[in-house]
């Protein structure tokens, strides 16, 4: 697993600039300073949130509550205030907060960090809120909805890992879902081999740092510190990819959350084993890939040889 991939650093974009190297070609980049041109900007961090919304009972997830389905509902309940107290500690903690819709709740938050400009769309309105604690961490997936999404870190790093698609089956993928099986930190080449052709990003956010992930990227985050982060979403360019991500939020994953629900561990195991069956393949149309390249060169030197004999 190869993550030495440079991805571009900006301090600011426009609108064009945006659309011609980045959105078309779908290349993720990060911005800095686009909470500078905000009210945001020195306001936002974890009590001020907690102040706002403190009173509001909120979805928990327990990263150790193990799911084999994508999530659909939080494991506990909490007034957000309580949350907040949790991740404000300088202590590792299994509990998230995502998608959560904040500004439903205080409208006044989208008005103090509304969508930029240039990222402006059909969901424009439409903010996001992510939080976690210290080594929280978020398991390789990409998003169901295939939304180009800009992720705004606020109070606390984030490391992000970030995959492009066409990795798909070699990260192992399961069938009807959008996770991967594979153990990111910790690779195991010998019970993951597809991970040993995969190439990314391995970036840092920090406060005020933007991260833009094209549609269907694949994305593994470990919070640092605790903190959190804002989101807004980007209908995907392709009839394909809209396409897949309307399959995704109709009937692939509640067809997943059936089966699983049903046939349990049978389901789970033949899932798995497609994931295999795909990686494998992956790797064979690979490894003859190399062996072509080879003969070619090889071929080119006994040219040139003779050529020159």
């Amino acid at each position: 697993m190869d993550l030495s991939l440079q991805i571009d650093t900006l301090e600011s974009i426009d609108e064009k600039t945006f659309a011609t190297k980045y959105l078309h070609p779908q290349k993720p980049f990060i911005i800095k300073g686009l909470v500078k041109q905000t009210s945001a900007n020195g306001k936002w961090n974890l009590q001020y949130i907690k102040d706002k919304l403190g009173k509001v009972e909120v979805d928990v997830y327990d990263n150790k509550v193990k799911t084999n389905t994508a999530y659909t509902h939080g494991d506990l309940k909490m007034p957000f205030s309580d949350f907040v107290d949790i991740i404000s500690k300088d202590e590792p903690t299994s509990y998230r907060l995502f998608l959560f819709d904040g500004f439903q709740h205080a409208p006044d938050l989208r008005n103090e960090f509304p969508c930029p400009n240039f990222f402006n769309g059909v969901l424009g309105k439409i903010g996001f809120m992510f939080f976690g604690g210290k080594s929280t961490k978020v398991r390789m997936h990409f998003d169901t909805d295939m939304s180009n999404v800009l992720l705004t870190q606020f109070e606390g790093k984030k490391r992000v890992v970030l995959f492009e698609p066409k990795y798909n089956d070699l990260l192992y993928r399961t069938p009807l879902n959008t996770f991967s099986i594979a153990d990111i930190d910790n690779p195991d080449y010998e019970k993951f081999p597809g991970l040993k052709y995969v190439k990314g990003y391995d970036v840092m956010l920090e406060h005020g740092d933007s991260l833009f992930m094209p549609s269907g990227y694949w994305h593994y985050i470990t919070y640092q510190e605790g903190g959190f982060g804002v989101s807004y979403r980007k209908i995907a360019r392709s009839i394909s990819l809209k396409y897949q991500g309307i399959a995704n939020l109709t009937y692939r994953l509640w067809i997943d959350k059936f089966m699983t629900a049903t046939f349990n561990s049978r389901w789970i195991n033949y899932k798995t084993k497609i994931a295999y069956e795909r990686a494998n393949k992956a790797i064979k149309v690979i490894e003859e890939r190399q062996v072509l390249n080879v003969i070619q060169n090889n071929t080119s030197v006994v040219n040139s040889i003779n050529e020159a004999a």
